[in-house]
This record gives structure tokens, C-alpha cells and sequence, in this order.
């Protein structure tokens, strides 16, 4: 609404300027009726997933003197959920921004219903299924450590907390910050390095926690010989053989295969998503397509 208002007060001042000169500037703004860049952002579920989409405008100006141009970008973020494994005629549910720039909305998923944003570490955009975008701003610590970095994951952790990484933060070496805890509740990041207990999450491509069990996505990228581990000595059997992997909110990617974790026993979807487009296979045939 904030944005519309002030288009209507920039029109009405271009109306008024108008008055007693030889010609007006001629602005054309417009929002293209399909929405484009749709990207899954996580997994609710074994049979709903978040994706995100975006509208382009375009603006067109006609100069009084018989300049032109022409800009055109991408705004109004919208977060949908669809279900992936029946084909439905849309989404469940959809929620869009008011903006004509792109927030970054979509940085992952955080938890089985929400989605994080850009901001961090000063600021925390969470995003609900069901609920509006809010934002939470943060108190940022070092805890023995030196360094901030580019924040590419938060993900469920030990008490009720969740841990951020960067890229390749884990095995940051000297005085680096190799990941930070995110206390929602305290509105707190602390940069940290890890204690003797958790040295062994090093090694982990994907990492996250359920309670106090930790939980690590070992990649092997020589072949189908990766692993699931709960609190390094103990590796969860997978119903089938991945090479690549890891967490996506509730639920577990092995390869192209859509799975659920439940006492310590991984389940796999009979659907599978092969990550490029929003298609849903069964037995290499289509059966979901958005």
C-alpha cells in the first residue's frame, strides 16, 4: 500500500508541474500478469512444498523534449504452498509482498513451515505458511572468535535454537567464527567456534539437530556412498544409495528422492523432484506439474 500511495502522489505532483509548460513526461509502469523465476524454497511435508515466485514491471517514459527510456525489474515476492504428490488444479495457499524490488524473501528454509530472509545478522525475516512476513531485529556476539561471514543456512539446533553457517564456515581455522546460534526468543546471534564436542560436525555437508541429537549429512563425492549420521558414531541406515543431499526442513533429500526422518528411520516418497522446474515424477512419468 505504501508503494501505491506514493506513485499516486509522484502522478499527482508530475500533473501539477505540468501546468504552464509546453508538455508533460509520460510515465508508464506496469506489472506483467504472469508471475515468472518460480523456485522451490523447501519442504513442508511428504506431500506439500513451499515455492517461490516473483511479478516483472516494466516502466516506460516519454520525455516532453522526446527522450525515452525503458527499465524493468522484478518485485511482489510470493510464497505458495503446493501439494507434490496429486496434482491440484493451484496452490493451497499464496501470500505476496508489497514491492518493486526483490528483498531476497526466499534465503531457505528454517524450520517445516518457515522460511528465512536476507538481513542477517541485523535483522531476521521470517516468513509462515498461513501468516505474514515479520521481521526480528538481532543483538549480535563473538564468543571467543573473530569475523562475521555470508550466511547461507539456518537450520533447527541443540535447545531449542538454530544454527547459522556459511559456506565452508565449518572448518574455518585460527581465530575464524566457524557457525552462530540464533535464539529467537533472546533476539540474539553469537558468532562461536566449536568445543571438543561438536569438532566431529566438521566433516558434515548438512547439519542440523532434533532436541539435543545432532544429525549430519556426510556427502561422498566420488560415488553413492553417503551417509547419515546421528552424534558421529552412529549412522542411520538409508533406504537407498545418494550422492548428493541434506535437510530441508522436516524432511531429508537423497538424491532426487523426497524423504521423512522418523525414529531414526528414514522413509522415501514413491514421487521424486530432480530440482530443475516444479515437476513431480513417479516412475520417470510427470504426474504433479505447476
Amino acid at each position: 500500500m505504501k508503494n501505491v500511495v506514493s506513485r499516486l502522489i509522484a502522478v499527482a505532483m508530475a500533473m501539477l508541474a505540468c501546468v504552464g509548460m509546453w508538455g508533460c513526461t509520460d510515465v508508464d509502469f506496469h506489472w506483467s500478469d504472469n508471475r515468472s523465476k518460480a523456485k522451490i524454497i523447501g519442504f513442508v511435508d511428504d506431500s506439500l512444498v513451499m515455492v517461490g515466485d516473483y511479478r516483472y514491471w516494466s516502466e516506460i517514459t516519454d520525455e516532453w523534449n522526446g527522450g525515452y527510456s525503458e527499465i524493468e525489474g522484478f518485485g511482489h515476492e510470493r510464497l505458495c504452498v503446493y501439494n507434490y504428490r496429486v496434482q491440484e488444479d493451484g496452490p493451497r495457499w499464496c501470500d505476496s509482498l508489497d514491492n518493486e524490488t526483490e528483498t531476497g524473501a526466499f534465503m531457505g528454509q528454517m524450520t517445516d513451515s518457515v522460511i528465512w530472509g536476507s538481513g542477517l545478522p541485523n535483522l531476521l525475516k521470517l516468513w509462515k505458511i498461513g501468516e505474514k512476513q515479520h521481521e526480528i531485529k538481532l543483538v549480535k556476539r563473538l564468543d571467543g572468535c573473530l569475523g562475521e561471514f555470508r550466511i547461507t543456512s539456518v537450520k533447527q539446533w541443540i535447545g531449542g535454537n538454530f544454527i547459522v553457517q556459511g559456506e565452508g564456515t565449518l572448518i574455518a581455522k585460527g581465530d575464524s567464527c566457524q557457525y552462530a546460534v540464533l535464539d529467537t526468543i533472546q533476539k540474539i546471534i553469537t558468532y562461536k567456534r566449536l568445543d571438543v564436542d561438536l569438532e566431529w560436525i566438521k566433516q558434515c555437508d548438512d547439519v542440523r539437530a532434533w532436541g539435543n541429537e545432532v544429525y549430519c549429512v556426510l556427502l561422498d563425492n566420488e560415488g553413492e556412498k553417503s551417509l547419515v549420521l546421528k552424534n558421529k558414531q552412529d549412522t542411520i541406515s538409508a533406504p537407498r544409495k545418494f550422492a548428493i543431499g541434506g535437510f530441508w526442513g522436516d524432511m531429508i533429500k537423497l538424491n532426487g528422492n523426497i524423504c521423512s526422518i522418523k525414529d531414526d528411520s528414514i522413509t522415501c516418497s514413491d514421487v521424486t523432484w530432480r530440482g530443475n522446474e516444479l515437476k513431480f515424477y513417479r516412475n520417470d512419468e510427470v504426474v504433479v506439474e505447476y
